[in-house]
């Protein structure tokens, strides 16, 4: 029988098949206008529900997986950098499916099509909203009707993000791997880099003063170059803060921000190329900072940098375009979506856009398992 184990490594989801995801801290868009692709400022960090089971919820024991702390509207986007061989990963925000606006599915499915392909897709910011476009991924609580969730199937029930991939059937991944042992092997780039990439980072650049938040921005580097995060507590070491018993805790999910130019790509497989039976899922938990706190002991990352500060720093803003690849059109149920705006009101927060020269082109495991549970 094959593994279905879901792993941590460090902060990155390692499920079955090669694939990996990481979930990446980034500045908010305003809700207005078509913007380049926001820089990363680091991982969350994720933590197992299982190895805090007597501090959350019933219902998340019962789902199990993962958690990760968001802070209200927080922006997100998910990175798959190190996914190794072709999976179908469904991406789920409430148990609607991001790339298709339809429910969520036990299987890969076309028209529309219900999933990214991987490695050809390199993240994800947001859920599918028009010809060449998504809508940021931003955290709000449940019951307000905000999220995509709320706003496709008029409840809220599920929140977090829901996470499931799909190997090559035996015969198309033999063929794969065939065709990839006769394919010559390329000259290493002079300086690696791009979205997730090893690009060289300069020193950190402190950002001082209340224009700021008095916080320190990352060091500049490819769209999702890792910012220096402090380590978790060794295992078996005491929490920051006593942790109390479980309690019914303020769940949140994922609405929709600003728009930004990012292509959903169309799978160029036959779907009959794909397993029917998933190689592993992962239920996320998003947890509001306080709780963080609470269930781990640990404080959560402070609240990214101030978005005209990180511009008038002069650090990058990207633009990725892959012209041997087909955007995938979105569905009427993403494309209705409203901005968290239109829900919790204006964000007074300022905002500077990038000049000219910020946007750069680009392009043309260990641990215990994650336990899954009912969802």
């Amino acid at each position: 029988m094959a593994d279905t184990t879901v792993r941590i490594d460090g902060n990155t989801l390692r499920l079955p098949g090669g694939v990996a995801v990481r979930f990446i801290r980034t500045l908010r868009l305003p809700e207005s206008g078509t913007h380049p692709l926001p820089p990363g400022l680091g991982e969350f960090p994720v933590r197992r529900v299982a190895d805090y089971a007597d501090r959350v919820p019933e219902a998340w024991r019962a789902r199990g997986g993962v958690m990760l702390p968001v802070y209200l509207r927080e922006a997100m986007w998910l990175s798959f950098a190190g996914t190794s061989e072709p999976a179908a990963l469904q991406v789920g925000v409430g148990k609607v499916c991001a790339v298709s606006g339809r429910p969520w599915s036990d299987r890969p499915a076309r028209d529309p099509q219900n999933y990214v392909v991987l490695p050809r897709q390199p993240w994800l910011d947001g859920i599918n909203s028009g010809t060449g476009t998504v809508r940021q991924f931003v955290a709000v609580p449940l019951g307000l009707g905000a999220t995509v969730e709320g706003q496709v199937t008029g409840e809220e029930v599920w929140g977090g993000v829901q996470l499931q991939s799909f190997a090559l059937n035996d015969r198309a991944l033999a063929r794969w791997r065939a065709e990839e042992r006769r394919r010559p092997v390329p000259p290493a780039p002079a300086q690696p880099g791009g979205h997730g990439g090893a690009m060289p980072m300069p020193m950190p650049m402190a950002f001082g003063g209340p224009a700021a938040g008095g916080q320190g921005a990352p060091a500049a580097g490819g769209y999702g170059a890792a910012m220096p995060m402090a380590a978790p507590p060794a295992p078996g070491a005491a929490p920051a803060a006593p942790a109390s018993a479980p309690r019914a805790a303020a769940a949140m999910g994922l609405g929709v921000g600003g728009s930004m130019r990012q292509e959903v790509y169309q799978d160029e497989r036959p779907l009959a190329d794909w397993s029917r039976q998933p190689s592993g899922r992962v239920f996320v938990h998003l947890v509001t900072p306080p709780e963080w706190r609470r269930i781990t002991g640990e404080a959560a990352p402070p609240s990214p940098v101030d978005r005209a500060a990180y511009t008038r720093a002069g650090l990058p803003w990207f633009d990725y375009y892959d012209e041997e690849a087909q955007d995938l059109a979105a569905t009427d149920e993403l494309r209705s979506v409203k901005p968290v705006g239109d829900w919790l009101g204006d964000d007074h927060e300022p905002w500077q856009p990038p000049t000219p020269g910020q946007t750069q082109q680009l392009k043309d495991a260990p641990g215990k398992p994650v336990e899954d549970g009912d969802w």
